[in-house]
């Protein structure tokens, strides 16, 4: 009889995040004194709306109690009204509040799909999709698009490559996270007459709806003609309201069997976030001018990073169209051990280094997470556009200094 206990395969098989696998680096960097320019993850340093934080502020509850498992119908009210300003037209009872986005994500994919079932998603894609895709047993057949390209989708006959049997989803994220890529109709129009062709499901992630920086239209999977039953949005108030940690996202279908199923998965973990589901109805009325803020702030800081970064000899990003993240090439060989290096061996220090630190670095998601293929994004990261302009510049000069250190010191090893 084996002694040791036995980790399941799908455990085995579950992937580190590329966005959270370096903290303890960084924590230990941290207990060294050095300070760490956090461009990995997508937490904003903004505040959240003053009028989220009174509500939580002045909570008049003697009893902080269970919610209804699909949440508190005046939220998805709340939620009908802001669907209407992107012509998205939704009653209350096709919203279903989850705990976060990544909750909308996992019951989309345990309600819809069988052990073994494939998924197609256009990569690089957000890690966690993969995990969540384990956790249901499902498979995840990728299609690639390139830095090259600006992470346009390629032609539909790639997508009809791997259509088979076992096809039930495609499930795209627009805008793009972690390419900042946004879909065009073209695109969109493309997508849906697959979903229409196959009989498959739709999943849409769009948390990054407000978060558009060109003249393009967003086009959202609910505005496909002749696909509503196939169609699951997935969302999410984490970004646009900075506020994370509430763990409040939705997941909206006009499919009323997929509704009943998914409302069997909410059942059975209770309930979702009380206290975030105020907060988040409070900040969805009355923060129009603070929207606007947020917006132009990240239209400044998505110029400072990439025009910083395409100054840096041998660095290469492209434009991200929306959400705050861009994927950009950096001159090394692998840049998980780049990005390690400099959380473990490399920090820099000036007169502008801030009293009380031995010295800066800078923390950033390797993009081959986000990849399926073993080869692909290995020169590439994620980086996170969530700084004010000051830090990111200062980051940026921080990058600069940590590849020059880099390259010579993979010079000395090599020889």
């Amino acid at each position: 009889m084996n002694k040791f206990l036995q980790i399941s395969q799908r455990g085995i098989e579950m992937p580190e995040s590329p966005i959270r696998k370096l903290a303890p680096l960084a924590y230990k960097a941290e207990n060294r004194g050095v300070k760490i320019y956090r461009l990995n993850i997508g937490q904003p340093d903004l505040p959240t709306p003053q009028k989220a934080l009174d509500v939580l502020k002045n909570i008049d509850r003697n009893t902080l109690e269970y919610s209804p498992s699909q949440g508190y119908c005046s939220l998805r009210q709340a939620l009908v009204g802001y669907y209407e300003r992107y012509q998205i037209k939704l009653k209350a009872d096709e919203i279903i509040i989850t705990s976060g986005g990544s909750e909308a994500v996992l019951f989309a994919f345990m309600s819809c799909l069988n052990p073994g079932d494939e998924i197609i998603i256009p990569e690089p894609a957000y890690a966690n999709y993969m995990s969540f895709a384990i956790s249901a047993g499902a498979v995840i057949k990728t299609v690639t698009t390139t830095i090259e390209e600006g992470f346009c989708l390629p032609k539909v006959e790639k997508f009809e490559e791997l259509i088979n049997d076992r096809t039930k989803a495609i499930l795209i994220c627009n805008p793009n996270n972690p390419t900042g890529y946004l879909y065009t109709q073209k695109e969109m129009n493309q997508i849906r007459d697959l979903v229409k062709k196959y009989n498959l499901y739709l999943f849409s992630d769009e948390v990054y709806r407000e978060f558009i920086y060109t003249g393009s239209p967003y086009i959202s999977a609910m505005h496909l003609d002749g696909i509503q039953e196939n169609v699951l949005l997935i969302d999410s108030v984490s970004k646009r309201y900075s506020e994370c940690g509430i763990r409040i996202g939705a997941l909206i279908t006009k499919n009323e069997l997929i509704r009943r199923t998914v409302m069997k998965f909410c059942q059975a973990r209770l309930s979702p976030p009380l206290l975030g589901q105020l907060v988040a109805e409070a900040s969805i009325e009355g923060t129009e001018q603070y929207a606007r803020e947020v917006y132009d702030e990240y239209v400044e800081r998505r110029k400072c990073l990439v025009d910083g970064v395409n100054r840096i000899a041998g660095c290469y990003t492209p434009m991200p169209m929306g959400a705050f993240y861009t994927v950009a090439k950096l001159p090394v060989d692998d840049a998980e051990r780049f990005c390690a290096w400099c959380l473990s061996e490399f920090s820099y220090k000036d007169d502008k280094t801030p009293d009380g630190c031995v010295g800066e670095t800078v923390m950033m998601a390797p993009a081959a997470g986000f990849y399926s293929g073993s080869k692909l994004g290995k020169d590439q990261v994620r980086l996170a556009y969530v700084l004010k302009k000051e830090d990111l510049q200062r980051a940026l000069f921080i990058l600069e200094k940590a590849l020059k250190k880099y390259k010579e010191s993979v010079c000395v090893w090599h020889q």
